[in-house]
């Protein structure tokens, strides 16, 4: 039987430089010992698998004789069958074979390069820890671990992906979490019919809501953000290879809150809270407004206003809702090219081309200086919100057009549109404009304004009742 499975690694794994096989010779038959050398810790192999085999030759038997009495190791079993062998092997264990007694067994010495704990790019903050996630999943469950010290955080592993095998982690707090929304995503994590899983997106877009801009699923780079997360009673998914961890539910108004809105001054983040939803308002309503009053209701606007509004499109060839179209394209490219290109560069660049792309676009009569002030304002208050920045330019476009078409009525039933797609929209079972339109609990104290940190972090409730 174990050649066989030795005939099954060697015809799978040939041709691979990293797969080594070592032979050892014992008083009843050889001994073979299967890993790949850029995955396993080949000191730890030598001096704790090899010597202590090599050693006790004479004395071994059975596999218990290895296993009880020779490895040296945290993590030793047995194998079963012929996948399980090779998710082994790929996974950097030892795999230990013999010809003198039937089974297999594997032992642990994964050792593989990977990034050290950094600070989240993507999530900075002014105040609080600086410490992000990493590529490997075991890193990422410590830092949870070290920040949450309860028997009661579970970490349930599984492999997803038939050609990748992928390790997902799926982490709750029992008792704290619904049981409803646990078996929910666990059901669809088990239920992902994939080749390969390569990041959370994969498991993104199997729970979120099809179909929109809105991103109903969370996700952070950030251990303190995914902790307060789970005593809040969600649901947190970790895929190895990815800095990124998933939560769920994620509501709408989780869009306007910050890291660092937990370690400054509650005053001054309940003002940058209203500063974020005013940022929302102007950039999503702001141009089409202005293309509807100006294209349509000019009543509406003050006699002086319209006076320099006249002179400053005096020589514009386009009408206004193309050249405000224009422009917002313009800066869409300015901001793409922003982020792509490495980030010293990208910087200066979006900056120095938005003032320049600007001032040439009123130079040569291209748009006027009101249209570049609506059309830079509204950018710099989408920044506010970065993780609603695609719904806040699909939907501004989408009032714009229809301002453009029948004014304030066009631009009204654009708002309504809007509404009701936020209304219709849930994640994992729960509505996303939480607390509004749903009869679910749901316990939270820290919704538009933030609350003192000692009413915050006590007696949180899950939906069912579960303290």
């Amino acid at each position: 039987m174990n050649e066989d499975y030795i005939t099954f690694i060697k015809e799978k794994l040939k041709d691979n430089v990293d797969v080594k096989f070592r032979e050892l010779k014992c008083k009843k038959g050889s001994i073979l010992i299967t890993f790949i050398d850029n995955l396993s810790d080949a000191k730890f192999i030598s001096q704790y698998i090899i010597e202590p085999i090599i050693k006790e030759r004479e004395n071994i038997e059975t596999a218990d004789d290895i296993k009880k009495s020779i490895l040296f190791a945290n993590s030793i079993g047995n194998i079963d069958t012929s996948h399980d062998v090779l998710l082994h092997i790929l996974s950097g264990d030892v795999v230990i074979i013999s010809d003198f007694y039937e089974g297999l067994i594997f032992c642990e010495a994964k050792s593989w390069n990977r990034r050290s704990v950094g600070i989240p790019i993507t999530e900075s903050v002014i105040k609080g820890p600086r410490e992000g996630f990493t590529e490997a999943f075991v890193d990422n469950i410590s830092l949870i671990r070290r920040k949450a010290r309860n028997a009661d955080l579970k970490f349930e592993s599984m492999y997803i992906g038939k050609k990748s095998d992928s390790i997902v982690i799926l982490s709750y707090i029992k008792g704290v979490a619904s049981d409803k929304l646990v078996s929910q995503i666990r059901k669809e994590l088990k239920n992902m019919d994939v080749d390969f899983l390569l990041d959370t997106n994969y498991i993104e877009e199997k729970l979120k809501e099809k179909g929109t801009f809105y991103d109903t699923i969370g996700y952070t780079e950030r251990p303190d953000v995914v902790t307060s997360k789970l005593f809040e009673g969600r649901v947190a998914v970790i895929v190895d290879g990815t800095p990124f961890v998933i939560t769920a539910p994620y509501f709408f108004y989780e869009n306007f809150q910050m890291p660092d809105d937990y370690y400054l001054n509650k005053y001054m983040t309940n003002f940058l809270r209203i500063l974020r939803w005013l940022g929302y308002l102007i950039s999503l309503l702001l141009p089409g407004l202005y293309i509807a009053l100006t294209t349509h209701h000019f009543s509406l606007i003050p006699s002086v206003f319209v006076f320099r509004l006249s002179i400053s499109r005096a020589g514009v060839p386009f009408p206004m809702v193309v050249e405000v179209l224009v422009m917002i394209f313009f800066f869409q490219i300015l901001r793409e090219a922003g982020v792509r290109l490495p980030q010293p560069v990208g910087q200066a660049m979006s900056i120095v081309g938005a003032l320049i792309l600007g001032q040439s676009a009123v130079s040569a009569g291209f748009a006027s200086e009101i249209t570049i002030i609506i059309v830079a304002l509204t950018s710099i208050a989408s920044f506010l919100t970065p993780k609603i920045y695609g719904a806040i330019s699909f939907w501004a476009i989408i009032l714009i057009l229809m301002s453009s078409i029948v004014g304030l009525p066009g631009y009204f039933v654009g708002i309504i549109l809007m509404i009701s797609e936020l209304a219709g929209l849930k994640s994992c079972g729960f509505r996303y404009l939480f607390p509004m339109g749903t009869i679910k609990k749901f316990d939270f104290r820290d919704i538009i304004l933030r609350d003192d940190l000692d009413s915050i972090s006590k007696d949180f409730t899950n939906e069912d009742g579960k303290k």
